[in-house]
């Protein structure tokens, strides 16, 4: 049975499924958010206001009567125009000086959610397990990095998940970018592409979240977390086009033609992301209890045709 729960970024696309989630399961939640005028959860969760992660903050009251920490707070996509150090202040140091005020009061498990950038760049050349020696690429995966570090050295029980592009109604960053290009009429010169990735949807990810926190086998273990199937850019497009009511319209051009100008300016890390490969294998997480839903196509079509709704 778990207690109250102390859920950081609250507010954001994981956040709100999950404090939903939680409540719903009748687990007292006390949702962390610093936009606490625009969050709106369930009656009977309590919401308190953190306002700025790039300073120190007082957790003693937040922590109070708290059993579990799901910390979800940070920097939520990699973006140009944020340096190394706003990354560190965030990501890292923030979850080190949670970890230690957990450390001083009876939290029984703390939960980090980190990322697959944790562990990779934006692509690799093999199937990634938790074996793997973490090779962050850029500031924000070595940031994600150090805060794993510092979720370990902490006294409190930790489970540490790394997730791949998670997916789901609301869903922002890339997912949307393809989400909105999907929702054209025009053909796309995507068929050609055959790298494979990893996706996880927000519903899955919620499970292994709930699963840890129920569970004492995920103590202080870290999980890849992703559908059990990868799929190709031209199938999630194509399941996107399902929701939308529309055709796939896709047509094969010789990926060069968009591998050569990237390079060409200099942004391969784009490249890698739209025609790499990134796989990993959620296999640790399945054999210790989770059981996630494994319809990937039919889920990327319900969140296509939620968001036309």
């Amino acid at each position: 049975m778990t207690g109250r729960v102390l859920i950081t970024g609250a507010s954001g696309f994981v956040g709100r499924a999950l404090v939903r989630a939680l409540a719903d399961a009748g687990t007292p939640v006390r949702a962390a958010t610093r936009n606490r005028g625009a969050a709106t959860f369930a009656p009977g969760v309590e919401t308190v206001a953190v306002l700025d992660y790039r300073q120190p903050v007082d957790w003693a009251p937040l922590l109070a009567g708290v059993d579990a920490v799901v910390h979800l707070a940070g920097i939520a996509h990699i973006g140009s125009g944020i340096d190394e150090a706003t990354y560190d202040r965030v990501v890292h140091a923030a979850t080190a000086e949670l970890v230690a005020a957990c450390s001083k009061v009876n939290v029984r498990r703390f939960i980090l959610m980190s990322s697959v950038r944790a562990q990779s760049g934006p692509s690799a050349d093999h199937v990634l397990t938790e074996a793997d020696a973490p090779r962050p690429s850029e500031a924000y995966g070595r940031a994600k990095l150090k805060a794993e570090v510092a979720v370990r050295s902490g006294s409190v029980d930790w489970t540490i998940f790394r997730p791949t592009m998670v997916y789901g109604p609301g869903a922002k960053g890339n997912l949307a970018s393809l989400q909105r290009l999907s929702d054209t009429p025009w053909p796309l010169p995507l068929a050609a592409f055959t790298g494979r990735r990893s996706l996880v949807n927000l519903d899955n990810l919620i499970r292994a979240v709930a699963f840890a926190l129920a569970a004492p086998v995920t103590a202080r273990q870290t999980y890849l977390v992703a559908d059990p199937a990868p799929v190709t850019l031209p199938e999630i497009v194509s399941a996107l086009r399902q929701g939308l009511g529309r055709s796939p319209r896709l047509f094969p051009l010789p990926t060069w033609a968009f591998e050569a100008p990237l390079k060409l300016i200099g942004r391969e890390d784009v490249w890698q992301r739209l025609g790499g490969s990134l796989v990993v294998d959620p296999g640790k997480l399945i054999a210790a209890g989770w059981r996630p839903d494994t319809d990937t196509h039919g889920a990327l079509t319900r969140m296509a045709r939620s968001e036309e709704g």
